[in-house]
């Protein structure tokens, strides 16, 4: 990863707080820094017959098609990748700035990678180079998103993402999982755009959905209309918890059934009536980090189950 420790870094990092995020913004100097990683890990050679500029148009048209657009901007774009970085660097509409990154690196992250030829011909850093810089780049700027799965994820405290919520996707990566994971991603994105009751809807799926796979690992019986409250109390049945952390048990118990369930059940699950419920941000981060952490345990405790 090409990063150097310079003194103007070291001397930011002092004067700012610990663990702060911002993300109502992509400032200049990380938006060049993207351009710079993308063509390490796409190419420079912009000629649209050649890999990269077929690579860059690819990611163009699918921007342009999506957006209702005929062209990205209103200057001169001699090629696909001229017109998407200036695109870039020049948007002032965040979601937007944030659709690119989302897009360009999940081609990195499938495309570059699958393409054996491309990589040993035309880029100077790995796939997993270029998505390991991008999110040291977030931090770096204190930016509250980093790329995991696939997607954009939004970030609230450092050691909650690397200790739960990334150890969570890493342990719902296995396609056992898939329908898990992408209701987890769900939440994000929801969360991401500030769509509350729908990211307590899908933390709830992929909670459920994570017990649901648990269950037929072990060849526990449930019904497919199974509840979170009736999952877990057939988890709890078949030990799944040891018997002599009754205390333990007893506490992860109240949590895992008054977390995450009680609070979809209380303010989305029900129908809204003539009012939107007006879920609150910090309602939906407490979903959001109370499901990867019900999420690893509950997969943790079946894989060490005898």
């Amino acid at each position: 990863m090409k990063v150097f420790d310079l003194f103007s870094k070291r001397q930011k990092h002092l004067e700012k707080g610990p663990d702060v995020y911002k993300y109502d913004e992509i400032p200049d100097p990380l938006r060049v820094q993207i351009v710079h990683i993308l063509r390490d890990a796409i190419g420079t050679d912009t000629n649209p017959y050649a890999p990269c500029g077929k690579s860059y148009k690819f990611i163009y048209d699918i921007l342009c098609r999506e957006y209702g657009f005929f062209r990205l901007t209103n200057g001169h774009e001699p090629d696909a990748a001229t017109g998407l970085f200036s695109f870039f660097l020049s948007c002032d509409e965040l979601e937007k700035v944030l659709d690119v990154i989302e897009i360009s690196f999940r081609y990195v992250d499938t495309v570059i990678r699958q393409d054996r030829r491309h990589q040993n011909t035309y880029i100077s850093i790995s796939p997993d180079a270029a998505i390991e810089e991008l999110n040291f780049r977030f931090r770096e700027h204190g930016i509250g998103y980093q790329f995991e799965s696939g997607r954009l994820i939004r970030v609230d405290s450092q050691l909650l993402h690397s200790e739960v919520i990334k150890p969570a996707l890493q342990f719902l990566a296995p396609k056992t999982y898939q329908g898990a994971n992408e209701e987890f991603l769900k939440a994000h994105e929801h969360y991401r755009h500030r769509r509350y009751p729908e990211c307590l809807n899908e933390c709830l799926k992929s909670f459920e959905s994570t017990m649901k796979v648990v269950c037929d690992q072990r060849k526990w019986p449930y019904s497919q209309e199974d509840t979170a409250k009736k999952l877990l109390g057939i988890c709890f049945d078949n030990g799944l918890i040891p018997s002599f952390l009754q205390a333990e048990f007893t506490a992860m118990r109240s949590i895992l059934e008054s977390g995450v369930p009680t609070v979809r059940n209380k303010l989305s699950g029900h129908g809204q009536g003539p009012v939107l419920a007006n879920i609150p941000e910090y309602f939906a981060q407490y979903a959001l980090n109370m499901t990867a952490a019900n999420i690893l345990f509950l997969i943790k405790a079946e894989r060490e189950l005898p």
